[in-house]
């Protein structure tokens, strides 16, 4: 009861934390279908487009993070990638599968001579765009979970209810099966609070090794790198993706666990 009561408060704690975080003001906590949602403006509107509006969720039902950011080459940060419509149209990052052939086309050169419907399915910052894949509909037979977008990933990959492809024809090496590491525990610096559990099985579904080492954390050895909770809310580190795309930071107890048995 105690241990229930005491990760309440922190949950309250933080949650209030990163509400008022950076301008003071709080923060619309966003909808379960807006939780990762990344706007991409570094040359829509010189182009005359609405910035482009892209929803995590949607694609991680059918892609690991790996594969994107990896063999595609999409930077961990929104707008860091410097896309563009010419890029696509070469068959480069969101080209590689809106080509036509896996995916509808993202780019065409005679966009302005044709209809906005197709250009619109991106650039729809601001726009009523009717979405071809509902949110709701879409992820109605997953587990779910309290924070984030509602639905547990993890689990959902663990039960076959979604099967994130790594590899994509063409663009992705064959790689041999990863020997998997047992998890292990890191001291939580705060009194009281329980050991934090880290699975490199959980995260090697999706990130493989190389979406984590070396760029976020240096090394393979264990304490290597050295961060804190202000670091992670400051999306370094476990923060780089945990708060913007995968479970959010509100939910403690998803790493503050018991000790491995």
């Amino acid at each position: 009861m105690k241990k229930t009561l005491f990760l309440a408060i922190v949950s309250a704690i933080v949650f209030l934390g990163v509400a008022f975080a950076e301008t003071g003001v709080k923060k619309r906590r966003p909808l379960p279908f807006e939780y990762g949602r990344v706007v991409i403006n570094n040359y829509s509107e010189g182009a005359r487009l609405a910035p482009v509006v892209f929803d995590h969720w949607q694609h991680r039902m059918n892609f690991t993070c790996r594969v994107c950011h990896v063999d595609i080459g999409f930077a961990m940060k929104a707008g860091a990638t410097d896309i563009r419509a010419v890029d696509n149209m070469s068959g480069y990052y969101c080209g590689t599968c809106h080509n036509g052939q896996k995916a509808f086309s993202s780019c065409e050169l005679d966009f302005g001579l044709k209809s906005t419907e197709t250009c619109d399915r991106c650039h729809s910052l601001g726009k009523k765009v009717e979405r071809k894949f509902d949110f709701a509909e879409t992820t109605r037979g997953l587990p779910k979970e309290r924070f984030g977008n509602g639905v547990d990933w993890e689990k959902a990959e663990a039960e076959g209810k979604i099967t994130p492809s790594d590899y994509i024809e063409g663009v992705s090496i064959k790689r041999d099966e990863l020997v998997v590491q047992k998890d292990f525990e890191l001291d939580a610096k705060v009194e009281g609070m329980p050991e934090i559990i880290f699975s490199h099985k959980k995260h090697t579904v999706w990130n493989g090794c190389e979406l984590c080492h070396p760029e976020i954390f240096i090394g393979i050895k264990r304490g290597t790198t050295k961060y804190s909770m202000v670091d992670i809310y400051e999306g370094k580190f476990c923060g780089a993706c945990h708060g913007s795309v995968a479970f959010p930071l509100l939910d403690c107890q998803r790493c503050h666990t018991q000790k491995v048995q």
